[in-house]
């Protein structure tokens, strides 16, 4: 086990080489120039020049990547352009609060997907196998920016029950140790700090939820009926097993190793950033933080939010690999 992800860690190390490589040309051309736009329109040409010379822009370019991989050999992805803050200190800012919010939704989304799944599985064609066809294809089709509009009309406006934005009331503060505001609540043992940061993550974790719960329940749906066809499943109802049991301990196990696999790519694009979610609800995640980037064309923060996704997403398949071997015996990690 232990050598499978020593080699899985190495063979990543060409991946994220390209990634940089990616990220720095795409950096690089996208159009307008980005001392200029750090410099402001009203700006002299040598505010402008000092920018670029404080950005190394006006080196060659092969130059430029050299050096951008030099830094990140000794852990450096640059300064902000914008903040003049390390980018790594804001990856430490803000990824805890998309980690958090990923995890949330996350949660949700396998909770009700399994469920859901599991019991249109018992009945395929049934009542309760068309209702949940009908929500999964809502819930796949539905765009997130309507339906966090309309939950924040509904829930935050219409009747105060939830909060409009952020991760706590700005008159809150609790002591940063973790960067997981519902951690630290609960280490600071603050019960209304508690509920004030699950009242907070209630609303975008639903919104973020919406898809990966139908893709979840539609792939546990179909993975359950094939499984429950199976020869191994009538031998257990021959013996008198209760159906129940016959999906819970037969059936589950080999029917939702498709399952993990989903839920492992999910977590990993709920990793990368819900940018729409994210900007809805105002919340100081990795997405809101690369598109105000964008917006600014503050380059050091994009090649840093591309590899903080790329990294995310090798390390979530990695565990996903790891999780579908322990569940299928059968499975060698080679």
């Amino acid at each position: 086990m232990i050598g499978y992800v020593v080699r899985r860690l190495l063979l990543a190390v060409p991946t994220l080489l390209g990634v940089t490589v990616v990220a720095f040309l795409t950096v690089h051309w996208m159009p307008g120039d980005p001392a200029e736009i750090i410099a402001g329109e009203h700006a002299s040409p040598e505010v402008v020049e000092q920018i670029r010379k404080d950005l190394r822009l006006d080196r060659p370019l092969p130059e430029q990547y050299a050096l951008y991989l030099g830094d990140l050999a000794r852990g450096e992805l640059g300064r902000s352009a914008k903040s003049h803050e390390p980018v790594v200190d804001e990856i430490r800012r803000y990824f805890p609060a998309t980690v958090e919010l990923a995890t949330a939704s996350l949660l949700l989304a396998t909770l009700l997907g399994l469920l859901a799944g599991a019991a249109a599985a018992q009945r395929p064609g049934g009542w309760i196998d068309a209702t949940s066809t009908i929500l999964a294809s809502l819930g796949v089709s539905m765009p997130v920016f309507w339906l966090g509009l309309m939950l924040m009309y509904a829930l935050a406006v219409r009747f105060p029950v939830f909060p409009v934005s952020g991760r706590l009331p700005v008159t809150m503060d609790v002591p940063v140790v973790t960067g997981f505001v519902v951690a630290d609540a609960l280490l600071a043992r603050d019960g209304g700090a508690v509920r004030d940061a699950l009242r907070h993550l209630t609303l975008p974790a639903v919104v973020l939820a919406t898809v990966p719960m139908a893709v979840i329940a539609r792939i546990t749906r179909s993975s359950l009926v094939e499984a429950m066809e199976q020869d191994y499943i009538r031998t257990a109802r021959a013996k008198g097993v209760p159906e129940s049991l016959v999906l819970l301990r037969h059936a589950a196990r080999n029917g939702l190793l498709p399952t993990v696999t989903v839920i492992g790519l999910q977590f990993g694009f709920l990793l990368g950033g819900a940018i729409i979610t994210e900007t809805i609800f105002a919340w100081p995640g990795v997405g809101r933080w690369i598109l105000l980037a964008v917006q600014s064309r503050d380059a050091p923060v994009l090649q840093g939010g591309i590899l903080l996704m790329a990294v995310s997403f090798t390390l979530v398949n990695l565990a996903t690999d790891v999780a579908y071997a322990a569940l299928d015996p059968r499975i060698k990690l080679r």
